[in-house]
């Protein structure tokens, strides 16, 4: 059986809260699939749910087709990091991670093996209490790695780690996936995933919102839009959306039109006698087309104006 995190019709209600509302999703082997959604959206609570932390009101969560509190070794078959804080003070690192070994029937050797793999085998004898953040998020990182499982659950991983330590883990997920691992990532930071991330589930007021590949996403929200590049960019943002384009200001010289083809938006540039140095098919970002997605789905979120319309500026 292909290792997997498989979500039926979950459900949690906490009080007159819904956090998680008859979701469902297949996390697969060998991809690095990411888990978005606004704040509020429930995706702590589905994570905390499939490991076992706490118990669904209705629906299932399974890793490698069984429940987690049915698993005899846990971290065998699944690897997990959601709050790295979550330590002993007082605590060393390697003593951290053997009796973590020891509850799961894990050798020693294994332990520096994974100290080693995360950076930290110089400062195994050091106390949590001494551990900066991005130290912290490695060695709980150890800590999901430390049985070899199958299946690994990310929460904001690259959270307190400096640049070297964001490419290191972002290599490390592309490469458990390619080992044939199934490996769920909870991040913010679509930049982050957008380099990783081989699939999506976005969810929204406990709702799933998508389930698609990353790359049918961006094709998606990339749409027919255009990019211009000009030096008189307030009078061709005027002209377009006079035109009937909605217009969106992305850079000091630079803007995205949608509701035109290229063609069209050349053709008004041109009678307008408006110079114009680049014209392109606007290629999304993973922050837009989660923007996109994820728009009626905020729970908390500030006031603001009407939504553009065609013929308009953004």
């Amino acid at each position: 059986m292909e290792p997997t995190i498989e979500v039926r019709a979950l459900r949690k209600r906490y009080r007159t809260t819904v956090a998680v509302d008859g979701l469902s999703f297949t996390v697969r082997a060998g991809e690095v699939t990411g888990f978005v959604g606004p704040n509020g959206a429930g995706k702590s609570t589905t994570m905390r749910l499939i490991l076992g932390l706490d118990a669904p009101d209705e629906g299932e969560a399974l890793v490698n087709g069984r429940p987690y509190r049915s698993l005899r070794t846990p971290l065998t078959q699944v690897g997990a990091l959601l709050d790295a804080s979550a330590l002993h003070p007082g605590r060393r690192a390697r003593d951290h991670l053997l009796w973590l070994a020891h509850s799961n029937g894990i050798g020693k050797r294994r332990v520096s093996e994974v100290l080693d793999q995360v950076g930290l085998a110089s400062a195994a004898r050091r106390r949590a209490a001494g551990f900066s953040l991005g130290m912290q998020q490695r060695l709980g990182i150890a800590a999901a790695l430390l049985g070899d499982p199958p299946v690994l659950m990310f929460d904001e991983p690259v959270n307190g780690l400096d640049p070297d330590g964001i490419v290191w883990i972002r290599g490390l997920m592309r490469s458990l996936a390619a080992e044939g691992r199934a490996v769920l990532v909870s991040s913010h930071l679509m930049g982050e995933l957008e380099d990783t991330a081989d699939h999506l589930i976005a969810v929204g007021r406990g709702r799933l919102i998508a389930d698609t590949s990353v790359a049918k996403l961006l094709a998606a929200a990339s749409k027919d839009r255009v990019e211009v590049t000009t030096a008189q960019r307030a009078e061709a943002t005027t002209v377009l959306a006079n035109g009937g384009a909605t217009v969106t200001v992305a850079g000091p010289e630079t803007v995205v039109v949608e509701g035109l083809p290229g063609d069209r938006v050349s053709a008004l540039l041109t009678e307008a006698a408006i110079p114009f140095s680049e014209l392109r098919r606007h290629r999304a970002s993973l922050e837009e087309a989660y923007m996109d997605l994820t728009r009626g789905a905020i729970e908390f979120a500030p006031e603001t104006g009407a939504p553009a319309t065609k013929g308009s500026v953004r």
